[in-house]
């Protein structure tokens, strides 16, 4: 439930009252002084779905929100049309308001020490669960890192024309990501030359690094998701903390990649984790401004983002949008190509096993090795995964696979075949 208090004055006391009472709203009235004025203040306790229908229409009726409005969250309220007015919004979809948005996302900021401190931690904490390959030092990681305020707010400072929140926000998102490089930096050397973890480290025998190498389909459905299951529980009654953990985990970790790449002197594969770094950042931040827009989230005033800019700070602006746009761009469309490409090798796979002889044999997985970091490098090798439950040694198709891959992909395909075994 929600509680509407608004200010009226003699004039439209009784023409708001009338109304409250046509649509079948309670409310209390008392005499109230601003400025030396006296006025109506009126208490009206609503459906949380119905704050935007009650503001709507006292608009109509010529009382604007910025003469005195407060909402506020009640326990509870025993009026006598409560349960008519609850049942009859129950099954309306109804946005927060504008104000209610921005008040919302404007609890979720933290102030810039505890920021920058919580992400450096969660950071630390991604890193050393990276290393030690421990999923649940990851998630706790996520938990912590206060990412989701940022790109939250960011979006609601777009689509509600609030350029300070907005520049804030940006800012506070740069911020983060170069604390958390950082800081995944930093503990990434002192582990190495303090000798907890060995200098010769092979990165790419640790499952949870080695998904966060370079920008995936995978990659960018998490991103894309993520952003728009944000933004539509921060624009609704649904919570948003458990929704900033999914945006935490997919930066926060490829964050901590990135640092231990460097460290231990993969400066490719630190690119790419970098480069999904940004990637899947831009693809949040995208996803949530356009589930706010598609709610009908939309600034009062056009051109409120560079009208008070000097025209060179308009420029950059544009251009800076127009790069980030055309990076997810790109990146999105080769990610389409490299998905392609596998979904052909799966298939090339499993017509291989389909047939009697090989009924012993499962496929477990098939993983495709890229070049490089850029998403458009050409397949290098395909390492597929299988397990043998036959008697005796599993069957050669190293030589078969190799010949159908490369029928399939028109070039020269590296193919690595290993088994494993099941105790029963």
């Amino acid at each position: 439930m929600r509680q509407i208090q608004v200010l009226v004055s003699d004039e439209q006391r009784q023409t708001v009252t009338d109304a409250l009472q046509e649509e079948g709203f309670d409310y209390v009235r008392q005499r109230a002084w601003r400025n030396g004025d006296q006025e109506w203040l009126l208490e009206i306790p609503v459906p949380t779905d119905a704050v935007g229908y009650v503001l709507d229409l006292l608009d109509e009726l010529g009382v604007r929100e910025e003469q005195f409005t407060v909402i506020g969250s009640v326990e509870a309220a025993m009026t006598p049309h409560t349960e008519q007015l609850k049942e009859r919004f129950a099954s309306d979809f109804d946005p927060l308001t504008k104000p209610e948005l921005r008040s919302k996302a404007g609890d979720m900021s933290r102030d810039f020490r505890s920021f920058v401190a919580m992400i450096f931690l969660s950071a630390i904490i991604a890193t050393a669960g990276l290393l030690a390959n421990s999923p649940a030092v990851v998630v706790g990681s996520m938990v912590i890192a206060p990412i989701v305020g940022p790109v939250l707010t960011a979006s609601v400072g777009a689509t509600t024309g609030d350029r300070p929140m907005l520049v804030n926000s940006i800012f506070l998102q740069a911020t983060g990501l170069v604390v958390a490089l950082g800081g995944s930096l930093a503990v990434s050397f002192l582990l190495q030359y303090g000798g907890f973890v060995p200098d010769a480290l092979d990165i790419s025998s640790l499952d949870l690094v080695t998904v966060r190498f370079a920008p995936g389909i995978l990659s960018i459905t998490v991103g894309l998701a993520a952003g728009a299951a944000a933004a539509f529980g921060l624009a609704t009654k649904g919570p948003t903390s458990l929704i900033g953990v999914m945006i935490a985990a997919a930066l926060i970790p490829a964050a901590a990649t990135v640092g231990i790449a460097a460290a231990w002197g993969y400066p490719r594969i630190a690119l790419g984790s970098l480069l999904l770094l940004v990637v899947t950042l831009i693809l949040i931040n995208v996803a949530a401004l356009t589930v706010l827009v598609a709610l009908r989230y939309r600034p009062e005033q056009s051109g409120w983002l560079t009208a008070a800019a000097p025209q060179p700070r308009q420029s950059v602006l544009l251009l800076t949008a127009v790069a980030l746009l055309a990076i997810g761009g790109v990146v999105v469309g080769a990610s389409v190509q490299q998905i392609a490409y596998e979904q052909q090798v799966n298939q090339e796979v499993e017509d291989v096993f389909a047939g009697d002889e090989y009924e012993s044999v499962e496929i477990v997985t098939t993983r495709v090795r890229y070049g490089g970091i850029s998403p458009f490098q050409e397949p290098q090798a395909v390492t597929v995964t299988l397990s043998y439950t036959g008697d005796g040694s599993p069957p050669q198709v190293g030589d078969q696979l190799d010949e159908r891959l490369g029928a399939a992909g028109g070039q020269d395909i590296r193919v690595r075949v290993q088994f494993v075994e099941y105790q029963q």
